[in-house]
């Protein structure tokens, strides 16, 4: 199943004082703000990514971890074959990804997403 990138999640109360601190002190680029999620990815090596967010806005936890794959169905149905815990269901989400979290051996929230494609 190939990665094609792995972007820690940072929750925070603090969204703006981040946005400075990513974007002038670091130089990050803001490459998606939905408001309560702010993605910032480096200039020179676009897939490097971090996430800073209130919460997230339709599942009950938040994630520690996202993970982008090509094949989240086929990840999706490996997980449910293996028995690990689903703490979000696949889901198709407004903002254009399908996603779903599972908790890893360590307690921590990953979420499984890829990008939709748009018809047309």
């Amino acid at each position: 199943m190939p990665i094609r990138r792995v972007v820690p999640n940072i929750q925070t109360s603090r969204l703006e004082e981040s946005r400075a601190f990513y974007t002038g002190f670091l130089d990050f680029h803001v490459e998606m703000d939905l408001g309560w999620i702010v993605t910032f990815s480096s200039r020179a090596h676009p897939t490097a990514q971090l996430s800073v967010l209130t919460a997230d806005l339709t599942a009950p936890v938040h994630p520690d971890v996202t993970i982008g794959v090509d094949d989240v169905d086929a990840l999706y149905a490996e997980a449910v074959r293996r028995g690990l815990p689903i703490l979000y269901p696949l889901t198709d989400e407004p903002w254009g990804v399908r996603r779903f979290f599972v908790r890893d051996p360590n307690g921590r929230v990953i979420n499984l997403m890829t990008h939709l494609r748009a018809a047309g």
